[in-house]
């Protein structure tokens, strides 16, 4: 059999051979009924198709009959209804099940449902991010707290070099950890024992310098040494833990409006907080080592986490620059982080709607560019009527904020090198301005350097994000 196999009845191959009775009269047949019909209803099958019979099944079927894009899903339909071959003939007057299917395929009109919807994969936990944001300020109040035994304000060269070396090495390890965390959640947690501890040390080493003394030089080493715990926390998503472990720091700040504890007691509540940190540190880390290893997974390069570290270097240089002048738009920057990670998950989970609404590439890059305009815009009102509340100037914050927020958000999808090297140079000409205090001054270089760099991140986001291939 060389040739091709048809299907349907009175195809082809009966051109070449086929038994003409013409002049035979069809056989009178004797009466059917149907229990399921209301009244007896003989059928003729040589006077053609019953059209009100066909034209109620496919009635009964046309939610079923529309979606199809053949016949033969049709002839597939009536025969999982059970309508057998003399059914057809004697109810329906058609010869066989794909006469009946392509006259139903053509009544019915063609109607494609939308597909159930499903759950929004990028759905922010609202909670979590909100205490993320908190847990990024606590800290500070350890410095509120000690404040009495030390100058912090003479010394504080050395903590910002420690802390600008802590969040750069933060940022890259944090990468990489959360792309061994893909891997496997043991391999995470390899990741984090032995890059937690080396950052801990290369910040104490930087800052050891600029230390004047033994007293200084441990308040270096206690405050790297919380920073890298805390970020392993933070990336093994464990920040009920880390806030069980600040207790000591929140009861003391919570006193210090009506008794001062005193500078030993304060230091005491920040060695508590410290060693509880460190033990939660130890106790998930050892949660995610006894986890069973995956074999034969490879280890990312090195070289992939280096633009998350120095977007972390840029984004601490602004910050601490902002604090100079307004120290309370620094706390409000640092505790918004939260509610811009619940912002960068909300993006992408309009961006997964819009990309099932979307019918052609210029309609999906206009609605994710009115998704990040709603985005942005909703964060930068909320810093707007925060920094009213807290009577801080709201030029350079937003700036900054507008600048962070879409930098975190071209890093959530891979392109992190444009938002280091914008960051950077923000950094880099606001920084020279201030330390030589040069025109146009401190304010007015960070609102500058804040809006330009949130101008091209803006233009690179609209470019990368606006295609469908980003997000799928």
């Amino acid at each position: 059999m060389s040739g091709p196999m048809f299907l349907e009845p009175n195809g082809a191959e009966m051109d070449t051979l086929m038994l003409r009775l013409s002049d035979i009269q069809p056989p009178r047949r004797r009466p059917r009924w149907s229990a399921g019909d209301a009244t007896l209803t003989i059928r003729l099958p040589w006077l053609g198709p019953d059209e009100e019979a066909v034209s109620r099944l496919a009635a009964e079927l046309a939610d079923r009959i529309g979606p199809a894009v053949h016949p033969y899903e049709v002839a597939a339909i009536l025969e999982v209804e059970g309508l057998s071959a003399s059914t057809i003939r004697e109810r329906y007057g058609h010869p066989d099940v794909f006469s009946l299917a392509a006259a139903l395929f053509e009544l019915v009109p063609r109607t494609f449902p939308e597909p159930p919807p499903t759950a929004d994969p990028w759905r922010p936990d609202t909670t979590r991010c909100l205490l993320r944001g908190v847990l990024f300020a606590l800290p500070g109040l350890a410095y509120l707290l000690t404040a009495p035994l030390w100058n912090a304000g003479e010394h504080a060269s050395a903590l910002i070099a420690a802390g600008l070396v802590s969040w750069a090495w933060g940022q890259a390890l944090g990468h990489r950890a959360h792309l061994r965390l893909a891997t496997g959640r043991r391999e995470g947690g390899r990741t984090l024992l032995a890059g937690a501890p080396t950052g801990a040390v290369l910040a104490t080493a930087a800052a050891a310098p600029l230390a004047d003394g033994g007293p200084v030089l441990l308040a270096v080493a206690a405050q790297s040494l919380y920073l890298a715990a805390a970020g392993v926390l933070l990336v093994l998503a464990r920040e009920r833990l880390l806030l069980a472990a600040l207790s000591p720091l929140i009861a003391g700040a919570v006193v210090l409006p009506w008794w001062e504890p005193g500078g030993l007691v304060g230091a005491g509540l920040s060695a508590l907080a410290l060693l509880g940190t460190l033990r939660a540190t130890a106790r998930a880390l050892g949660e995610a080592l006894t986890t069973p290893a995956v074999s034969g997974a490879t280890r990312p390069p090195v070289l992939s986490s280096l633009p998350y570290g120095l977007f972390g270097l840029a984004a601490g240089v602004l910050v601490l620059l902002e604090a100079r002048q307004e120290p309370y738009a620094a706390l409000v920057l640092t505790v918004s982080m939260g509610p811009a990670e619940w912002l960068l998950y909300r993006y992408r989970g309009l961006s997964v709607a819009a990309l099932r609404a979307a019918t052609t590439p210029v309609a999906f890059a206009l609605y994710s560019a009115v998704i990040l305009v709603l985005c942005l815009l909703g964060y930068l009102l909320a810093l707007w009527l925060v920094a009213l509340l807290v009577d801080v100037g709201p030029a350079a914050l937003l700036s900054l904020a507008a600048a962070l927020w879409i930098a975190l958000l071209l890093q959530a999808f891979g392109a992190a090198w444009p938002a280091a090297v914008v960051c950077l140079t923000a950094a880099g000409a606001a920084g020279a301005v201030t330390l030589r205090d040069l025109p146009p001054g401190p304010a007015a270089v960070l609102t500058l350097c804040g809006g330009a760099a949130a101008l091209l991140l803006s233009v690179c986001a609209l470019w990368l994000l606006g295609r469908p291939a980003r997000h799928a």
